[in-house]
């Protein structure tokens, strides 16, 4: 009877094994939906739409589509995805977000290390600590002196929790240590627009959201929160944080495509091999380096790799959300 048992889970294996190498072998089949877990034109939307373009030559010549998915700080979008068939046909790409929610978000539909095919990174994407133009300050120096003398004063914008203007924010105050009124809005659009108006003081964000006005006058550039200074044109001359006093401040807000675990591996492979493709891509590339973005080319762009990343930065800023006690529910 054992014997018997055996052979028939054995055969069962094997039959799943060829039924997996067959329709690894065909996909994709149809269309590909890349799921965004935020609102049509952000700059993680726009990474998406850019990388769909890359990706399609390499995925055999299959349409691409986005689906934003917004809510909850990127949740509601990883979760429909966690959920999904795990077929290689429902895709997520993620920003930072994927490290911070489950220290942000006590009631997660999803545990974000177990219920994922990793499948590379993409991008990375430095900050910028930009204020009003009418701010009294010409370089980070004179801000710092300006930041001492108005302790309590001081409006710091994000674009809501969890975001990434929202945790550039929070290692800024920690690292200062000034506390500042953290004005939090629903997206970085009005934060951007109450920041042009002079209604908040700051704000730390991506170089996708700030470079154009930056270039243009419209806000105050200070400084970058990578260990380099930027090379690209309009941020060249910024210093970094980290060399203006504030030691090892490094804050990047990256990229990483995912599918829903149980996807099999043959798919998963085949998925990663075209991402790297696209990742090469000429036109991705000249559009990434426009925004600042830094596209991965270390080991990252391998799924195993990429997890280790995404575990060590759940570590990294667990503890920094905790200190600030900012949760939601």
């Amino acid at each position: 009877m054992n014997r018997r048992f055996a052979l028939t889970a054995a055969s069962a294996l094997l039959a799943s094994l060829v039924s997996q190498g067959a329709f690894a072998a065909d996909y994709p089949e149809k269309a590909v939906t890349i799921v965004v877990p935020f609102a049509a034109g952000g700059p993680t939307d726009k990474v998406a739409r850019d990388l769909a373009e890359a990706l399609r030559k390499p995925m055999g010549g299959q349409a691409i589509v986005i689906e934003n998915v917004g809510g909850a700080g990127g949740t509601l979008g990883a979760t429909k995805v966690s959920k999904a068939a795990p077929d290689g046909y429902t895709l997520l790409l993620h920003h930072i977000g994927m490290a911070t929610s489950p220290a942000l978000y006590r009631n997660m539909q999803y545990k974000t290390l177990e219920d994922f095919e990793y499948l590379g990174m993409i991008n990375e994407v430095p900050m910028t600590l930009v204020g009003r133009t009418t701010l009294p300050a010409a370089n980070y120096a004179e801000l710092a002196k300006w930041l001492d003398a108005n302790k309590g004063k001081i409006n710091l914008a994000n674009a809501g929790l969890g975001s990434a203007s929202h945790l550039c924010g929070l290692i800024f105050q920690q690292q200062l240590k000034i506390d500042m009124t953290t004005v939090p809005y629903k997206g970085t659009a009005p934060a951007m627009t109450d920041l042009l108006g002079g209604q908040v003081d700051l704000m730390c964000d991506q170089t996708t959201n700030t470079t154009s006005q930056i270039e243009s006058g419209k806000v105050k550039a200070f400084a970058v929160s990578t260990p380099k200074r930027l090379s690209t044109p309009a941020l060249a001359k910024l210093p970094t944080l980290d060399e203006s006093g504030l030691k090892g401040f490094n804050v990047t807000i990256w990229h990483g495509l995912y599918a829903p675990k149980g996807t099999p591996k043959a798919v998963v492979d085949k998925i990663n091999t075209a991402l790297k493709a696209a990742l090469k891509d000429a036109d991705f590339l000249k559009r990434e380096e426009a925004l600042g973005a830094v596209v991965v080319t270390d080991a990252r762009v391998n799924g195993a790799e990429h997890k280790k990343f995404v575990e060590s930065e759940i570590n990294k800023w667990g503890p920094v959300i905790k200190a600030a006690g900012q949760y939601a529910d």
